[in-house]
């Protein structure tokens, strides 16, 4: 689904990426790499292909969008480097003259001699792009930018007639403000409060679905 955010068309892709055309941008949020890694180290026996289904994911957007950078909003990695993270080291190597831009969220917790060998171009806080500030977490006070951010997972519920209820992750959009959906298969969902003037976008298993 393609929709125009301030002027600008932003493709929406059911595999939760925005891919914004006129800068060759593929955008994403909370990709968490190494959570599966960590949650087994700790003893909880998560599939170690939870991380590998992300990555085939991410390679078909690279394959479907004529992409020169990949911009993450945040969470790109969870807590340090693992045998996930030395798996997105090998996809990385298939990529070796696209441009990743990570904004660091909460979760990236990697030495910076890290991202240097993974050639990622590190924001400590945000990254102007007019019309848009990319952020991984929406800010309190507005400015002239569009901000586009990640970091709540963002979901919404669908009713059907016989009341049965199914929650999708979602693209949310504000007057201020769009939300990405959390880029892993690995994360929950975060139930936005529809106020007037939001637009919702469920990411159904088919297609992006306005809701």
């Amino acid at each position: 689904m393609t929709i125009n955010c301030r002027e600008e068309a932003l493709i929406l892709s059911k595999e939760k990426a925005i891919y914004w055309a006129a800068k060759r941008m593929l955008i994403i949020s909370d990709l968490h790499i190494g959570k599966s890694a960590h949650f087994r180290k700790h003893g909880l026996q998560v599939p170690d292909a939870v991380g590998h289904t992300d990555l085939r994911r991410l390679s078909r957007l690279m394959a479907e969008f004529d992409a020169e950078t990949l911009l993450v909003t945040g969470d790109m990695f969870h807590n340090k480097i693992n045998s996930d993270a030395n798996a997105f080291l090998e996809w990385r190597k298939s990529y070796p003259e696209l441009r990743i831009v990570l904004i660091k969220g909460n979760h990236d917790a990697l030495k910076n001699e890290d991202y240097e060998a993974l050639d990622i171009e590190v924001y400590q806080k945000e990254l102007l792009c007019a019309p848009f500030r990319f952020i991984h977490d929406k800010p309190k006070e507005f400015d002239e930018y569009y901000n586009i951010s990640g970091h709540i997972h963002p979901g919404v519920v669908l009713y059907g007639r016989a009341r049965q209820q199914l929650k999708f992750p979602c693209f949310y959009f504000s007057d201020t403000c769009a939300v990405l959906p959390a880029f892993s298969v690995f994360t929950g969902l975060f139930m936005i409060k529809r106020e007037v003037g939001d637009s919702f976008y469920a990411v159904t298993p088919e297609k992006v679905v306005k809701v």
